[in-house]
Protein backbone atom coordinates (compact mmCIF):
# COMPACT_ATOMS: atom_id res chain seq x y z
CA UNK A 1 0.00 0.00 0.00
CA UNK A 2 1.69 3.35 -0.71
CA UNK A 3 2.75 5.04 2.17
CA UNK A 4 3.55 8.53 2.47
CA UNK A 5 6.83 8.64 4.62
CA UNK A 6 7.12 12.32 5.05
CA UNK A 7 4.00 12.30 6.68
CA UNK A 8 3.75 14.54 9.89
CA UNK A 9 3.49 13.02 12.81
CA UNK A 10 4.31 9.91 11.41
CA UNK A 11 3.74 8.04 7.87
CA UNK A 12 0.68 7.70 6.38
CA UNK A 13 -0.26 4.49 4.93
CA UNK A 14 -3.84 4.25 2.87
CA UNK A 15 -5.10 1.89 -0.15
CA UNK A 16 -6.71 3.86 -3.06
CA UNK A 17 -9.79 1.74 -3.33
CA UNK A 18 -10.78 2.61 0.25
CA UNK A 19 -9.41 6.31 -0.01
CA UNK A 20 -11.37 9.30 -0.97
CA UNK A 21 -10.28 13.34 -1.72
CA UNK A 22 -12.63 15.67 0.54
CA UNK A 23 -12.22 19.13 -1.28
CA UNK A 24 -13.79 21.78 1.10
CA UNK A 25 -15.66 24.41 -0.20
CA UNK A 26 -13.95 25.80 -3.14
CA UNK A 27 -16.62 27.83 -4.45
CA UNK A 28 -16.75 31.44 -6.01
CA UNK A 29 -18.49 32.95 -3.18
CA UNK A 30 -15.25 32.42 -1.02
CA UNK A 31 -12.20 32.45 -3.46
CA UNK A 32 -13.39 35.11 -6.44
CA UNK A 33 -13.88 39.26 -5.78
CA UNK A 34 -17.41 40.15 -4.71
CA UNK A 35 -18.70 37.24 -3.30
CA UNK A 36 -19.57 36.58 0.87
CA UNK A 37 -15.40 36.25 1.62
CA UNK A 38 -14.28 39.68 0.37
CA UNK A 39 -17.94 40.94 2.02
CA UNK A 40 -16.76 40.13 5.52
CA UNK A 41 -13.44 42.45 4.37
CA UNK A 42 -11.25 39.38 3.60
CA UNK A 43 -8.55 39.42 0.78
CA UNK A 44 -9.76 36.53 -1.62
CA UNK A 45 -6.70 36.51 -3.37
CA UNK A 46 -5.16 34.25 -0.38
CA UNK A 47 -7.89 31.98 -0.89
CA UNK A 48 -7.28 31.77 -4.95
CA UNK A 49 -3.89 31.28 -4.60
CA UNK A 50 -4.42 27.64 -3.59
CA UNK A 51 -6.31 26.88 -6.78
CA UNK A 52 -3.62 25.78 -9.15
CA UNK A 53 -2.35 23.15 -6.15
CA UNK A 54 -5.70 21.53 -5.53
CA UNK A 55 -6.55 21.25 -9.38
CA UNK A 56 -3.41 19.19 -9.43
CA UNK A 57 -4.19 17.31 -6.29
CA UNK A 58 -7.62 16.53 -7.72
CA UNK A 59 -6.02 15.66 -11.05
CA UNK A 60 -3.80 12.93 -8.68
CA UNK A 61 -6.94 11.57 -6.76
CA UNK A 62 -8.52 10.98 -10.31
CA UNK A 63 -5.67 9.37 -11.78
CA UNK A 64 -5.14 7.09 -9.10
CA UNK A 65 -8.88 6.01 -8.91
CA UNK A 66 -10.11 7.98 -5.59
CA UNK A 67 -13.28 8.64 -4.84
CA UNK A 68 -13.39 12.55 -4.95
CA UNK A 69 -16.30 14.17 -3.35
CA UNK A 70 -16.82 17.99 -3.74
CA UNK A 71 -18.93 20.13 -0.64
CA UNK A 72 -20.80 23.70 -1.03
CA UNK A 73 -21.42 25.63 2.12
CA UNK A 74 -24.87 26.21 1.01
CA UNK A 75 -28.29 26.78 1.88
CA UNK A 76 -32.01 26.97 0.44
CA UNK A 77 -33.66 29.36 -1.06
CA UNK A 78 -35.88 30.45 1.95
CA UNK A 79 -33.17 30.14 4.41
CA UNK A 80 -35.01 27.54 6.55
CA UNK A 81 -31.56 25.38 7.05
CA UNK A 82 -29.87 28.95 8.15
CA UNK A 83 -30.43 29.55 11.76
CA UNK A 84 -30.21 33.26 12.80
CA UNK A 85 -26.92 32.88 14.96
CA UNK A 86 -25.66 31.68 11.96
CA UNK A 87 -26.97 34.63 9.41
CA UNK A 88 -26.76 37.37 11.61
CA UNK A 89 -23.60 36.97 12.84
CA UNK A 90 -21.22 40.02 12.63
CA UNK A 91 -21.31 42.86 10.39
CA UNK A 92 -20.55 41.79 6.82
CA UNK A 93 -21.52 44.31 4.01
CA UNK A 94 -23.83 41.24 2.86
CA UNK A 95 -25.15 38.66 4.77
CA UNK A 96 -26.14 35.18 3.40
CA UNK A 97 -29.40 34.92 1.38
CA UNK A 98 -28.63 38.46 0.39
CA UNK A 99 -28.09 40.03 -3.08
CA UNK A 100 -24.77 40.22 -4.36
CA UNK A 101 -22.88 40.55 -7.29
CA UNK A 102 -22.90 36.76 -8.19
CA UNK A 103 -26.55 36.26 -7.22
CA UNK A 104 -27.41 35.56 -3.84
CA UNK A 105 -24.64 34.92 -1.18
CA UNK A 106 -24.35 31.14 -0.24
CA UNK A 107 -27.90 29.88 -1.41
CA UNK A 108 -28.05 27.21 -3.47
CA UNK A 109 -28.15 26.99 -7.30
CA UNK A 110 -26.87 30.85 -6.93
CA UNK A 111 -23.58 31.50 -9.81
CA UNK A 112 -21.57 32.14 -6.58
CA UNK A 113 -22.06 29.30 -4.75
CA UNK A 114 -20.76 26.97 -7.71
CA UNK A 115 -17.49 25.36 -7.33
CA UNK A 116 -14.66 27.52 -9.29
CA UNK A 117 -14.33 26.47 -12.84
CA UNK A 118 -10.77 25.16 -12.44
CA UNK A 119 -11.98 22.54 -9.67
CA UNK A 120 -15.46 21.84 -11.36
CA UNK A 121 -16.53 18.14 -10.13
CA UNK A 122 -16.75 15.74 -13.32
CA UNK A 123 -19.37 12.77 -13.81
CA UNK A 124 -19.35 10.01 -10.89
CA UNK A 125 -17.71 12.45 -8.42
CA UNK A 126 -19.78 13.53 -5.21
CA UNK A 127 -21.07 16.85 -4.58
CA UNK A 128 -22.16 17.48 -1.19
CA UNK A 129 -24.27 20.55 0.10
CA UNK A 130 -23.69 21.45 3.26
CA UNK A 131 -25.47 24.31 5.93
CA UNK A 132 -22.75 23.98 8.31
CA UNK A 133 -19.43 24.02 8.91
CA UNK A 134 -18.82 20.15 9.41
CA UNK A 135 -19.19 18.08 5.66
CA UNK A 136 -21.48 15.36 7.89
CA UNK A 137 -23.81 17.98 9.45
CA UNK A 138 -26.98 16.85 7.83
CA UNK A 139 -25.44 15.79 5.25
CA UNK A 140 -25.62 12.42 3.28
CA UNK A 141 -21.58 12.13 2.89
CA UNK A 142 -21.35 9.30 5.67
CA UNK A 143 -23.49 7.00 4.04
CA UNK A 144 -21.98 7.62 0.64
CA UNK A 145 -18.55 6.45 2.24
CA UNK A 146 -19.78 4.18 4.29
CA UNK A 147 -21.64 2.57 1.18
CA UNK A 148 -18.04 3.03 -0.79
CA UNK A 149 -16.00 1.29 1.81
CA UNK A 150 -13.97 4.49 1.98
CA UNK A 151 -11.49 3.80 5.46
CA UNK A 152 -9.23 6.92 4.96
CA UNK A 153 -9.72 10.91 3.90
CA UNK A 154 -7.48 13.13 2.11
CA UNK A 155 -8.40 16.61 2.86
CA UNK A 156 -8.31 20.08 0.89
CA UNK A 157 -9.97 23.42 0.66
CA UNK A 158 -11.08 26.41 2.38
CA UNK A 159 -10.73 27.82 5.16
CA UNK A 160 -8.25 25.49 7.30
CA UNK A 161 -9.32 26.84 10.55
CA UNK A 162 -12.79 26.27 9.98
CA UNK A 163 -14.60 24.31 7.36
CA UNK A 164 -11.56 21.99 6.65
CA UNK A 165 -10.60 21.53 10.11
CA UNK A 166 -14.39 21.30 11.66
CA UNK A 167 -14.53 18.30 8.79
CA UNK A 168 -11.37 16.64 9.80
CA UNK A 169 -12.70 16.57 13.51
CA UNK A 170 -16.09 15.37 12.11
CA UNK A 171 -14.15 12.41 10.37
CA UNK A 172 -11.58 11.56 12.95
CA UNK A 173 -14.65 11.12 15.89
CA UNK A 174 -16.68 8.56 12.94
CA UNK A 175 -12.96 6.63 12.66
CA UNK A 176 -11.73 7.72 9.27
CA UNK A 177 -7.84 8.33 9.21
CA UNK A 178 -6.89 11.69 7.65
CA UNK A 179 -4.32 13.49 6.14
CA UNK A 180 -4.36 17.44 5.30
CA UNK A 181 -2.43 18.92 2.28
CA UNK A 182 -0.77 21.51 3.73
CA UNK A 183 -0.80 22.83 0.37
CA UNK A 184 -3.64 22.80 -0.89
CA UNK A 185 -5.64 24.82 1.95
CA UNK A 186 -5.57 28.22 3.28
CA UNK A 187 -7.34 30.77 5.31
CA UNK A 188 -8.19 34.46 5.06
CA UNK A 189 -5.61 34.91 8.13
CA UNK A 190 -2.59 32.84 7.52
CA UNK A 191 -1.43 32.33 11.46
CA UNK A 192 -4.78 30.88 11.53
CA UNK A 193 -3.58 28.17 8.87
CA UNK A 194 -0.44 27.57 10.31
CA UNK A 195 -1.81 27.16 13.94
CA UNK A 196 -4.30 24.46 12.28
CA UNK A 197 -2.03 22.78 11.03
CA UNK A 198 0.06 22.67 14.60
CA UNK A 199 -3.24 21.47 15.73
CA UNK A 200 -3.92 18.55 13.59
CA UNK A 201 -0.84 16.59 14.24
CA UNK A 202 0.02 17.95 17.68
CA UNK A 203 0.04 15.01 20.29
CA UNK A 204 0.58 11.92 17.69
CA UNK A 205 -2.23 13.07 15.27
CA UNK A 206 -4.88 13.71 17.86
CA UNK A 207 -6.98 15.21 14.44
CA UNK A 208 -4.94 13.39 11.78
CA UNK A 209 -2.31 13.46 9.62
CA UNK A 210 -0.30 16.47 7.35
CA UNK A 211 1.69 16.30 4.54
CA UNK A 212 1.97 18.67 1.16
CA UNK A 213 1.00 17.54 -2.18
CA UNK A 214 5.05 16.81 -3.04
CA UNK A 215 4.83 14.05 -0.34
CA UNK A 216 1.70 12.72 -1.30
CA UNK A 217 2.89 12.49 -5.47
CA UNK A 218 6.36 10.57 -4.13
CA UNK A 219 3.91 7.80 -2.40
Amino acid sequence: MPTISRARPSPFTFEASHTALIVIDMQRDFIEPGGFGESLGNDVSLLASIVPTVARLVDHARNEGWLVVHTRESHAPDLSDCPAAKRLRGAPQARIGDMGPMGRILIRGEPGNAIVDELAPVAGELVIDKPGKGAFYATRLGEELAQRGITHLVFAGVTTEVCVQTSMREANDRGYECVLIEDATASYIPAFKTATIEMIRSQGGIVGWTATLGDLQEA
